[in-house]
């Protein structure tokens, strides 16, 4: 018997993208247990519904999550998908800016 998980595929696929906004639909499609068909299907879907901009990097994608794009809730109060994404995805260190003392 298979297991239930907690989020949608669709959820997983954008936190693989929020992740690695380069990564591959095949990379996609192995983290979340799917077939690259359906990773496809799903990243089509994103892109479609405005969560997701895709943008072609020679021959491959990148993609840019819409943080300001409402989720749909049923309760009235709709979070952002940033709010979501920052609940389930590490936040990346930021680099600062070179100080006078390491650049010397």
């Amino acid at each position: 018997m298979r297991g239930w998980s907690f989020l949608t595929n669709h959820a997983r696929v954008l936190v693989c993208i929020a992740n690695d906004p380069g990564i591959r639909l095949r990379d996609i499609a192995n983290t979340v247990g799917i077939t690259e068909r359906s990773a496809y299907a799903i990243v089509t879907d994103l892109s479609d519904s405005g969560y997701v901009v895709k943008e072609k990097d020679g021959r491959r994608n990148r993609y840019q999550i819409q943080e300001h794009v409402p989720l749909p809730d049923p309760l009235g109060r709709e979070p952002t998908i940033g709010e979501m994404l920052h609940l389930l995805v590490e936040p990346k260190p930021r680099r600062r800016p070179p100080t006078r003392a390491r650049m010397a």
